[in-house]
């Protein structure tokens, strides 16, 4: 088995209102992933920590094979490229291009070429003061500053935000073209939907600090289901026996309505009661996060 991009094994850090973990979490080589969950849930923390930011209580992280946090780790981080999500103040008083020109010192791989590629993409203006810049113009910097040495691995704190619907096509575009190498990986946080069905192949619920699951996309958004049912004269159905169960509402008569997260195999069940489907309804990652909310929270 291919070594994995990142390795995370039994990871707690305690703060007096939040604690998170413990985690154990493999994040493939060559992929983008998704972390998605509530705010306030640890996903900047698990960033932080990976990066040596901050110092976990219990275990340890591995990064493209590296353990973090061991030792000397400067030529680690010149395989990364991270973008977090809220600018630095400290750096509100230096003209971009002054920032660069300090940056680009730590990274012996630094491409102009694409450094200036991407700014033309994203129309950025580097003799402006960053505090002097929108959001906007200031995330589509950050992202064109972490992606300029072309790093194996990119860490990205909900990247678009701030960025207008243009400026946010490009950076989807952007990063489609950075993973064609396809030896390069992606870990994002993000809480847009649409953004997360474009670009990422995996995607790890985060909810109140611990990991719900790991689960490839596409598989996901085909298990997620609501299933319109009659049940006929079928009046006492087991509902829970249903595989995937998460809920069932009646909608009128013999008429239901039940969500399950093994849609094939529930309809195969369903057919085998004799309860006919008469129709059938995805659900969106948003309504998924909702109802593993709902789990975790006993509601």
């Amino acid at each position: 088995m291919e070594q994995p991009a990142i390795k995370i094994t039994g990871l707690v850090q305690k703060r007096e209102q939040f604690e998170l973990g413990p985690i154990e979490l493999v994040i493939p080589k060559g992929y983008v992933t998704a972390i998605i969950g509530p705010n306030g849930s640890g996903k900047s923390s698990l960033f932080r920590l990976m990066l040596n930011l901050t110092k976990p209580d219990l275990g340890e992280i591995e990064l493209l094979g590296e353990k973090v946090g061991v030792n000397d780790d400067h030529l680690l981080k010149q395989k990364i490229g991270y973008v977090p999500e809220q600018a630095i103040d400290i750096e509100d008083h230096l003209r971009a291009e002054q920032k660069t020109d300090f940056v680009r010192k730590w990274y012996p791989q630094w491409d102009v070429n694409r450094y200036q590629e991407l700014l033309r993409r994203f129309e950025v203006d580097t003799s402006r003061k960053l505090g002097r810049m929108s959001k906007g113009m200031r995330r589509k910097y950050d992202i064109s500053l972490a992606m300029a040495h072309n790093p194996e691995l990119l860490l990205l704190d909900e990247p678009s935000s701030g960025l207008d619907p243009i400026a946010w096509k490009t950076m989807i575009e952007v990063i489609h073209r950075y993973m064609e190498q396809g030896d390069r990986t992606v870990l994002m946080a993000s809480h847009i939907v649409d953004e997360v069905k474009r670009l990422a192949d995996y995607i790890v619920f985060v909810i109140q600090g611990k990991v719900i699951g790991m689960y490839e996309k596409d598989t996901l958004l085909e298990s997620w289901y609501v299933l319109y049912l009659d049940a006929g004269d079928n009046r006492h159905v087991d509902w829970r026996a249903i595989p995937g169960f998460q809920s069932v509402e009646s909608t009128g008569g013999s008429m239901f309505k039940v969500v399950t997260g093994q849609a094939q195999e529930a309809q195969s069940w369903l057919e085998t009661s004799e309860l006919r489907v008469i129709g059938q309804q995805k659900l969106e990652l948003d309504e998924i996060l909702q109802r593993l909310l709902e789990q975790v929270r006993g509601v």
